[in-house]
């Protein structure tokens, strides 16, 4: 089984099309998808509409969801997260709102060996950054791979009793063995707003037979991206960090 792992779409059409052009739907069985479809962009209906177009076997919701169909009010976002919430709200259709507000929580668990979550499967909105809630977060998984978003950064962690350590992939496509005995998380990085610097969107494609998650990135057209959110009236600082990968 190949699943494609989308997280963090944040209503990113450009982005998540040229995702879809690089990972064409015989390249995957089953898609994954770790939530904020909406939030910062400006075409949450247009992602919610592919999304739902690929009949995924998984979507759980992100903190963004929740904020732009109403289940939460956006208190602890910045000022600029949480006008874009209430925009998103406006602009979204009645039926694409009540999906978002029919999104599970996570974890979730999708086979023996795979379980997903947004932030963390102890707090679906919080944030592993540093090593220790990676152990926390491994101590609290159910399954040898836990795949996670929220951070926007892609990353690795791996464990055994004997073993911790983690990495950050490097270039457009790395692909990560999976070893038989050690524990994984995972984070394949943000399709619509990465952070880590490099602008290109990110994804991931986990193999159950070749015991693999394939990372990877991939250029999209970052200016129209730019020009739905000015002429949307939306922040232009969201325009902007799009360029810069932060």
């Amino acid at each position: 089984m190949r699943y494609l792992i989308l997280s963090d779409i944040h209503a990113n059409t450009d982005a998540l099309d040229s995702v879809l052009g690089a990972a064409p739907s015989d390249s995957w069985d089953e898609v994954l998808v770790l939530g904020d479809l909406v939030g910062y962009g400006a075409e949450p209906n247009g992602v919610i509409d592919r999304i739902r177009a690929l009949e995924p076997l998984a979507v759980i919701r992100g903190n963004h969801d929740k904020a732009a169909c109403g289940l939460e009010d956006g208190s602890s976002f910045n000022h600029i997260a949480r006008l874009a919430a209430q925009w998103t709200f406006e602009a979204l259709s009645d039926g694409n709102r009540e999906y978002l507000r029919a999104l599970p929580a996570g974890p979730m668990v999708i086979d023996d060996a795979v379980e997903i979550c947004h932030g963390a499967p102890f707090d679906e909105d919080h944030y592993i950054f540093d090593p220790e809630d990676a152990r926390r977060a491994l101590d609290t998984a159910t399954r040898p791979l836990l795949l996670f978003g929220h951070t926007h950064l892609p990353v690795v962690f791996r464990r055994d009793p004997s073993l911790f350590d983690g990495f950050v992939p490097d270039g457009a496509d790395t692909t990560v063995p999976l070893t038989a005995g050690l524990h994984y998380l995972i984070n394949v990085g943000s399709v619509g707003q990465p952070r880590d610097g490099d602008p290109r969107a990110a994804f991931g494609i986990y193999d159950s037979e070749a015991l693999s998650v394939r990372l990877r990135r991939v250029v999209y057209p970052v200016a129209a991206a730019q020009r739905r959110i000015l002429n949307a009236g939306l922040p232009s600082s969201l325009a902007n960090r799009l360029a810069v990968g932060r």
